[in-house]
């Protein structure tokens, strides 16, 4: 089931186990339980420490049980782990096992103390890379408090329950039957759900931060080189991040990040988070900012509002908030989000497997979501705006091949249809005929390019007509002391390593700014000394 090198590197880290484990399966005679017995087995034959035997006490089957000897500690998976997943059974090996987690001690504490029963369930996919984070968040608190159990199901093995609970998109989690939320989740904000009080203790402990020499406000690549560049000066640094990565986190392939042929984005997230806090930086997850309140002196103070209440004060700030995933604006797009519209064909592709789906978009993205379905479902309307395809040649020839792929140009999306829990067609216009037809479909994918998280800055900072920052070539907008960095402005290129130049960029300015205005204020000083 395993390669010898993947046996190798799972050997190494099953070294780690300071408990024994037993590996309790629940299969029938399909060839998907075969193949989790095998991959069940290849493990076990890799510790002493870990031991297998077929219980069958689930009705899920195949899943299994990762269950500490002699204790309640478990977690389950419905389905064969690997893919993107494979790093959550893995961890779910070793913190099972009595290897500790890398989690702050009051994360732990919190989620220790968490009182009453939680059954929780998550439906994912392995070729979603936003499931991961959730999966392991919700294993490691089962982990950790006994009260928390959790399962993570495989979408695309037990369809009979994604049909009957209607779900359309991953990851999607329910409690106790009921459900929960949908989205990628971290222990943080699972614990802020099941625990109100936290919102409030958190903007207590921010209130009470002192003066920051730089305040980087967004966690992307931009967000990131502005931190390590900033830290390095030795001056105060924080960042305050409503969750580190940015579109990093949604992004599967990463081909063209110069020195590194390839990688994917949870990886380069993870990586850009753990760079930073090799520095001394404040990391402030799961912040949002909702109002910058400039100076009213030069060289003075700067404050940031949060969403939960409470202000950050700094000498200088950099805005890096990125951008997101542009809607349609049409009616009903709302209404069935995650219930047939979605914005991620890695990740809801494999719930559609057999169904009709659209892709709104022809540039690179909506082009590549096209052929990645037409492999997974049974037919893909394409739907450009333009007369023309904008993707690059390669892809368009790709497209055309495809034998399911209907391309339709010129054409104008008016309307989501569905039946009030689903999404059921389209209604399309040929923009040259003004001709409308609906198109009967399961699934629509949107793909339109992206818009910047500005909207909290207007009558700031001056924006473009498109929303971007307005910035020069230092990174400085129009505001003394206020700098900004990566897809929120202006710059021509939305690309990861222009990205963290630009950060790089806007951290260098601010420093040189703190100097520029210090420099009075002390040589002030040492005259009236």
């Amino acid at each position: 089931m395993l390669d010898d090198s993947l046996k190798s590197q799972l050997a190494a880290y099953l070294e780690k186990l300071q408990q024994p484990i037993r590996l309790h399966a629940s299969l029938d005679d399909g060839d998907p339980s075969r193949e989790l017995e095998r991959l069940l087995l290849d493990i076990a034959a890799l510790s002493d420490k870990v031991a297998y035997e077929r219980t069958d006490d689930s009705d899920r089957r195949p899943s299994f049980a990762i269950v500490r000897e002699g204790t309640d500690v478990d977690v389950r998976f419905a389905g064969i782990p690997l893919g993107h997943e494979f790093t959550s059974l893995v961890l779910a090996l070793l913190w099972v096992g009595g290897h500790p987690p890398k989690v702050e001690a009051d994360v732990i504490e919190q989620v220790r103390a968490i009182e009453g029963e939680y059954r929780f369930e998550t439906y994912m996919s392995l070729s979603c890379q936003s499931c991961p984070d959730t999966v392991q968040a919700l294993n490691l608190m089962s982990v950790l408090n006994p009260n928390i159990h959790h399962v993570a199901i495989d979408g695309a093995l037990f369809q009979d329950e994604v049909e009957s609970r209607e779900i359309m998109s991953v990851p999607t989690i329910y409690l106790n039957g009921e459900p929960f939320d949908a989205g990628r989740l971290t222990v943080e904000q699972v614990l802020a759900k099941l625990d109100t009080g936290s919102v409030a203790r958190a903007a207590e402990s921010l209130a009470k931060k002192d003066t920051f020499d730089v305040l980087v406000i967004g966690g992307g690549p931009a967000g990131a080189a502005a931190a390590i560049y900033a830290a390095r000066k030795g001056i105060r640094t924080g960042v305050v991040a409503e969750r580190f990565g940015g579109q990093v986190l949604d992004t599967m392939a990463i081909e063209n990040f110069v020195s590194v042929s390839y990688t994917e984005g949870p990886k380069l997230a993870a990586a850009l988070e753990q760079h930073v806090r090799e520095y001394e930086v404040d990391v402030m997850n799961l912040q949002r900012a909702s109002r910058l309140v400039p100076a009213t002196q030069p060289g003075g103070v700067i404050t940031v509002e949060l969403e939960n209440g409470a202000s950050l004060n700094s000498k200088s700030v950099i805005l890096s908030t990125g951008a997101r995933w542009r809607q349609m604006g049409v009616p009903g797009e709302e209404q069935y989000r995650n219930k047939g519209v979605a914005y991620c064909p890695h990740c809801d592709g494999p719930l559609y497997k057999g169904k009709r789906v659209a892709v709104i978009g022809g540039g690179n993205s909506g082009v590549e979501a096209a052929i990645d379905l037409a492999g997974i479902v049974a037919r893909v309307t394409l739907i450009e705006f333009d007369t023309k395809l904008r993707a690059d040649e390669v892809l368009q020839r790709k497209l055309r091949s495809l034998p399911n792929v209907e391309i339709v140009l010129n054409g104008q999306s008016t309307e989501v249809l569905g039946d009030g829990s689903k999404v059921t067609g389209l209604v399309l216009k040929d923009r040259a005929s003004g001709v409308a037809r609906t198109v009967e479909l399961e699934g629509i994918f949107v793909q339109i390019g992206l818009l910047p998280n500005t909207e909290w800055l207007k009558g700031c900072v001056a924006l473009s007509p498109r929303g971007e920052i307005v910035i020069d070539d230092r990174g400085a907008t129009d505001v003394p002391g206020v700098f900004a960095a990566g897809d929120a402005t202006t710059v021509p290129y939305k690309q990861i390593v222009i990205a963290m130049g630009a950060g790089s960029t806007a951290a260098l300015s601010a420093f040189d700014h703190l100097i520029r205005t210090s420099a009075p204020a002390e040589a002030s000083t040492a005259a009236a000394a």
